[in-house]
């Protein structure tokens, strides 16, 4: 499978090493928003033989069999128009897109168009995440939940024109960094029904949007939990992920799993990983990436759905939307229910 990549910032070298190591997908061009960007591209990865092209140009090329679009949030409406208008399969970066209405008239418009969508949610593609899904089912019932993004940007990632800002990025530490562990959690957990958070800019950073958030969860299974989520806990730690059930509870961190048994047994699987958690947003393996890359092209030469079609993107996008409802509001809001 051949693949156009869209967008040419900070995260496109990581899709760049992702097809490198892959022997199923390859890049045959890519595109930006300015010549200087992308022949700076081209040069940096030349090993991958890249040739430059606009987005009308990977849309209209037969050979291409899918667009990866890595641009700001901002930037895709105009982009998936005209892949979709051209029945060009779209493999993109999270976030769907700033809001809730904009990310669901994109998911709208490629599914009226019957033109595959997926989202770059790698986390889901984790190894040890298999083996928790496996193990679920004999957890029991869950109870509660713990989910955590202890993160850490400096000043100068904000500095960056538009970093930070709704008109840009939909807003900040939700959408931009712990949408990841959300999207893990909700696959994990199903829907959240309710919200009732908090949200604020700490003196850390001269940013719009926020970079601290905790909220109190309500699940539609009855259980209960807690978010936290910042990229102002320096140095920055690893993302976690805790259910605690009827048999037993398990602790997900970056890429190890902790099992603890209501009997007393206890296992470890899985290895210690590092997810851009600290002042370096790329300090993270491709390998995730690489996953997600050549499970969407095997889904577009299959026809089955991908691992995180844009469909399933919106319920985290659903509660990234209570939760600023619920923290502007000062009080407890209720997650909007898929549209049907």
């Amino acid at each position: 499978m051949r693949a156009g990549l869209i967008g040419a910032g900070m995260v496109a070298g990581t899709y760049a090493a992702a097809i490198g190591n892959s022997r199923t997908v390859d890049l045959a061009g890519v595109a930006a928003r300015t010549d200087e960007s992308v022949r700076h591209f081209v040069e940096k990865h030349a090993e991958l033989g890249v040739r430059p092209m606009t987005a009308q140009d990977i849309a209209a090329d037969p050979g291409i069999d899918f667009a990866i679009l890595v641009t700001p949030p901002n930037a895709r409406a105009e982009i998936v128009a005209v892949l979709a208008k051209a029945g060009k399969p779209i493999l993109m970066e999270k976030p769907v897109e700033r809001t809730l209405e904009a990310a669901t008239a994109l998911v709208d418009l490629c599914e009226a168009k019957g033109v595959p969508l997926g989202i770059v949610l790698q986390h889901r593609a984790r190894p040890v995440v298999a083996d928790l899904r496996r193990v679920l089912p004999d957890l029991g019932a869950l109870r509660m939940v713990e989910c955590n993004v202890p993160w850490w940007r400096g000043q100068a990632y904000y500095d960056e024109p538009g970093r930070g800002t709704y008109a840009r990025d939909g807003g900040g530490v939700m959408i931009s960094q712990a949408i990841h562990t959300m999207d893990l959690m909700l696959s994990l957990t199903g829907p959240v029904a309710e919200v009732s958070a908090m949200s604020a800019t700490t003196g850390f950073h001269a940013m719009e949007a926020e970079d601290f958030l905790c909220a109190g969860l309500r699940f539609t299974s009855g259980a209960v939990g807690q978010l936290f989520a910042t990229t102002a806990s320096y140095p920055g730690r690893g993302e976690t992920i805790t259910l605690h059930c009827a048999n037993g509870s398990a602790h997900l961190e970056a890429g190890e799993l902790h099992l603890s048994w209501q009997d007393g047994r206890s296992e470890v699987l899985g290895a210690a990983a590092t997810s851009g958690a600290g002042a370096d947003p790329m300090a993270f393996t491709s390998d995730w990436h690489q996953s997600v890359i050549e499970d969407f092209a095997d889904a577009v030469a299959t026809g089955r759905p991908p691992l995180v079609p844009g469909r399933a993107a919106l319920e985290v996008h659903r509660l990234i939307d209570a939760l600023e409802r619920s923290a502007k509001a000062g009080q407890t809001v209720t997650v909007d229910p898929p549209r049907t």
